[in-house]
């Protein structure tokens, strides 16, 4: 069947602004989107950009708004947005994130947010042993943000990124920090604390949900920043405590 590719194009040394460049491109229902992309480029248009890479839904390079709602090329298969023939599928770049040409944005700020948090083991000190021992239940405590693939999908759909405060640091360095601050061989919120508990850490936080509606990794994204909250919290009481 045909569809249209409404695609955002922004080509720096000759456009002034964004403008929107329509493909008609012959594709089957269970095709992927990155494939509808790659005819696209390959065939009627190689100046178009984006990026890819693994094309498995595994490095999150291909992460662009379509119709709407942030997603990654790879992952969406052409029925997920287009139910006829003949249907426009709108594609952008991510929003919040300033676009360097086409479909890629710049991703200096959010890796810049991603480093602050100290997304690294800072290893627990004084052990018994040589050796961290980690039980099941303790490995599981911090499951769910190890499947973070940076595509920042979650940064784009943020409406506080978006309309209230630029400078949050949004959901993706928040899960990273998670990760950390939940796992047992670590030091957790303590190293990060300056970061997390700060006018621009997780409190911005409004539990839109958007991040965990557009996670194309299924995490419980608002859920975690939650969490991390009530972590802040009990250390600030203990810390109170043992003073």
């Amino acid at each position: 069947m045909n569809v249209i590719l409404r695609i955002k194009r922004y080509q720096p040394e000759t456009d002034d602004a964004s403008r929107f460049q329509d493909f008609e491109v012959d594709v089957e229902p269970a095709d992927r989107l990155l494939d509808a992309l790659m005819f696209v480029k390959r065939n009627i248009d190689g100046t178009l950009c984006f990026r890819k890479s693994c094309a498995h839904g595994v490095c999150g390079s291909d992460a662009m708004t379509i119709s709407g709602v942030e997603r990654l090329a790879c992952k969406t298969l052409i029925r997920d947005v287009a139910e006829k023939a003949g249907a426009v599928v709108t594609i952008e770049p991510l929003k919040s994130l300033p676009v360097q040409r086409d479909l890629m944005v710049d991703y200096t700020r959010f890796f810049e947010f991603y480093r602050v948090v100290k997304p690294f083991l800072v290893p627990v000190q004084n052990t018994a042993s040589s050796e961290t021992v980690q039980m099941p239940a303790e490995r599981a405590r911090f499951d769910d943000p190890t499947k973070c693939i940076l595509c920042a999908s979650c940064y784009a759909s943020c409406p506080v990124v978006a309309e209230k405060d630029p400078d949050f640091i949004g959901p993706a360095a928040i899960m990273q920090a998670a990760r950390f601050v939940f796992d047992s061989r670590d030091e957790g919120i303590g190293p990060r604390l300056d970061i997390l508990d700060d006018a621009h850490g997780v409190w911005p936080c409004e539990n839109h949900f958007q991040c965990t509606r557009v996670c194309p990794r299924g995490i419980k994204v608002t859920k975690n920043i939650n969490m991390v909250k009530r972590q802040i919290k009990a250390f600030k009481e203990q810390s109170d405590q043992n003073t």
